[in-house]
């Protein structure tokens, strides 16, 4: 028989596969690994920005403050700071692109086509992906800024550390930051595979 034959059977009677086929099945099978992981990322980068969006958008408190001997009462919402505003802004935006690109993927990962059909997709993903991640480094990077002057003050002034009566207001927007970066790491990573793919197709 031919050396080329796809199928044999061995003298025990199993059956056994080799030839193009079983290679096409494996180059198959890695593909669909490597989408899972691709939708995957997607999901996490939506559910971070979402969660960074959350946190935010309920960062406000009332309390007071010592300034000189006088009791002042001060009232701290995400809304007054345009930094605060960016984060939310930007999480929105990374949640939508990140749902419409999870939604297309498994679509068509759930019929066994190929989740980036074509390079000019590719590189659309590429280019939305970078752009996403820059932007949530920046917003991030603002607001860590902003959040940094509000826990240490203003030297040689009577400004005081506003995280010590807004301790809930300034947790909440710690926290949300983080996200803001975990975020952006995902779809910097995302990127990555992007360009991976670019590279072998």
């Amino acid at each position: 028989m031919s050396e080329q034959k796809t199928a044999s059977i061995e003298s025990s009677g199993t059956l056994t596969m080799s030839g193009p086929l079983v290679a096409a099945t494996e180059k198959t099978i890695r593909r669909r690994r490597t989408e899972a992981m691709q939708l995957i990322l997607r999901a996490l980068s939506m559910a971070t920005s979402v969660v960074s969006l959350s946190l935010m958008i309920t960062a406000q408190q009332n309390s007071s403050v010592s300034i000189y001997g006088f009791r002042l009462p001060v009232h701290s919402k995400w809304s007054f700071s345009p930094s605060y505003e960016f984060v939310v802004g930007v999480c929105v935006a990374v949640a939508a692109h990140s749902l419409l690109q999870l939604l297309i993927g498994t679509s068509r990962f759930l019929r066994a086509s190929s989740v980036i059909p074509s390079r000019t997709h590719a590189w659309v993903l590429f280019a939305g992906d970078q752009a996403f991640a820059y932007a949530l480094m920046s917003a991030g990077s603002a607001a860590s800024g902003v959040t940094n002057l509000n826990r240490t003050g203003i030297r040689h002034t009577p400004l005081p550390n506003l995280c010590k009566p807004l301790h809930m207001f300034c947790d909440h927007v710690a926290i949300s930051i983080a996200f803001t970066f975990i975020s952006c790491f995902l779809l910097a990573t995302s990127a990555v595979h992007d360009v991976i793919w670019l590279t072998q197709h």
